[in-house]
């Protein structure tokens, strides 16, 4: 006999936006909660949604990937996109909250929702009875992250030790080729972004003086170098050391010269499609202005779009593509979903989002019916797929992005123009959608 309730685990922005969900359909829902019984080290509030770094949602206009999410969120019945707005202070093009109303706005709603119940302990282990979502945030307890690890067999890291990621349309392809190294593997698989002597020894100088993030008390801790060393801290340990590591020009051609260059950054595919590229062996703490200036004095990268910084700082989070469906539910268990950025999206809406389709879906299995799969082309989609079908071996958090939808069929040279185009066309295709499936 099933339980009469959906369990919820985190009282975060995707705990939230998934019991909203639940509860709008007629489903009961047990959100549990540790605050104020125990803390995370970030956390102060015995608010639910708290605050515990920006105030800001990012861009609030149409013709942007951050902008884009929140109205397809809003479209869903968002409950953060809601208070959000109700409580928002002058941020010039962002929407940004005052962090204290904000989280009693939600909070109010939450306790006044007659099918929520907020139980206010630390959970120590996921129910395996019942549907359970675990939206436990990248702050989880340890004895939380230890069920969720033994649960996911070790697919969990404790730490986000991750490249920049750039968008293909940016990268200067007459300053770079396509190539892998001693041309085995495809002949695409990678593109290859070249220094003569001088220019590599600019970008070295550069690189080993740049600033970086000051990490907190807890985050300061040895296993974060321990797989992933930092491409400015590798480097300070010699001129050569990473250009005989991750800027290794062995066994590569440059069609330019037709010879091998003096250094070469490698660019990954991220994705399927070919739109967005990681910086191979570029893990880094400097912080997201120094990356681009850094960053941008690598040839082919004169111009490039950052999609995604660098980053490197406590934050747990399954390998979504091992463990996940698109659905946010489990492979090997699926009556239990994660959400937020457990699930490997990064931000507060995407968070938000991502608990959203969760608690949808939960409760789509509840009640016996086809689960949710937003079309590709909506952000909300293009995340969920990101998600399951990430094509990078070393998976890691992604934040909503223009380079994760389909390109378009026509060539758009204006950028804004051509993002406006592309967001009006998720909008379109989300609507019909929704109307189709009588949401």
């Amino acid at each position: 006999m099933k339980n009469d309730f959906i369990t919820v685990i985190g009282g975060g922005f995707a705990g939230v936006e998934a019991a909203t969900q639940i509860a709008k359909r007629g489903i009961k829902c047990r959100l549990y909660e540790m605050k104020p019984v125990k803390f995370s080290p970030a956390h102060k509030s015995e608010n639910l949604c708290e605050l515990v770094c920006s105030n800001s949602f990012k861009a609030a206009r149409p013709d942007s990937a951050a902008g884009l999410l929140k109205n397809e969120m809003e479209a869903l019945g968002s409950i953060t996109v809601r208070c959000a707005k109700a409580t928002a202070v002058p941020a010039g093009g962002a929407l940004a909250v005052n962090r204290d109303d904000f989280s009693e706005m939600v909070t109010g709603e939450i306790e006044e929702n007659p099918l929520i119940e907020i139980i206010r302990e630390e959970m120590c282990e996921i129910p395996r009875d019942g549907i359970v979502i675990v939206a436990a945030g990248p702050l989880a307890s340890d004895s939380i992250s230890e069920d969720i690890k033994s649960l996911c067999s070790d697919n969990l890291s404790f730490y986000d030790a991750a490249a920049p990621i750039v968008s293909a349309e940016s990268i200067d392809m007459s300053r770079a080729f396509y190539q892998s190294r001693y041309d085995k593997g495809g002949e695409d698989d990678y593109i290859n972004c070249p220094m003569n002597k001088e220019e590599y020894e600019g970008f070295y100088k550069e690189l080993i003086n740049a600033e970086s993030v000051i990490l907190h008390d807890f985050e300061k801790n040895k296993e974060i170098y321990e797989g992933c060393m930092p491409i400015e801290i590798m480097a300070k340990r010699g001129e050569n050391t990473i250009r005989f590591g991750p800027m290794k020009p062995v066994g590569l051609v440059d069609p330019r010269t037709g010879h091998r260059p003096w250094a070469v950054l490698q660019l990954r595919k991220e994705n399927r499609e070919g739109t967005l590229y990681n910086l191979v062996g570029f893990q880094t703490n400097l912080k997201f202005p120094e990356q681009k200036r850094v960053f941008s004095m690598i040839p082919a990268l004169k111009n490039a779009q950052f999609v995604r910084y660098g980053v490197m700082h406590r934050n747990s989070f399954i390998n979504a593509p091992r463990v996940l469906t698109h659905h946010f539910n489990m492979k090997e268990h699926p009556d239990i979903f994660f959400a937020g950025q457990m699930t490997g999206v990064e931000g507060y809406m995407e968070s938000a989002a991502a608990g959203i389709i969760a608690g949808i879906n939960a409760a789509k299995r509840y009640l016996g019916e086809e689960m949710l799969l937003l079309p590709e082309d909506t952000m909300l989609g293009a995340l969920s797929r990101y998600v399951e079908n990430t094509e990078t071996k070393n998976y890691q958090p992604m934040g909503a992005a223009i380079g994760l939808l389909p390109p378009l069929g026509e060539k758009i040279r204006d950028k804004r123009e051509r993002y406006a185009v592309i967001c009006e066309r998720a909008m379109n295709s989300l609507g019909k959608y929704l109307e189709e499936n009588g949401m």
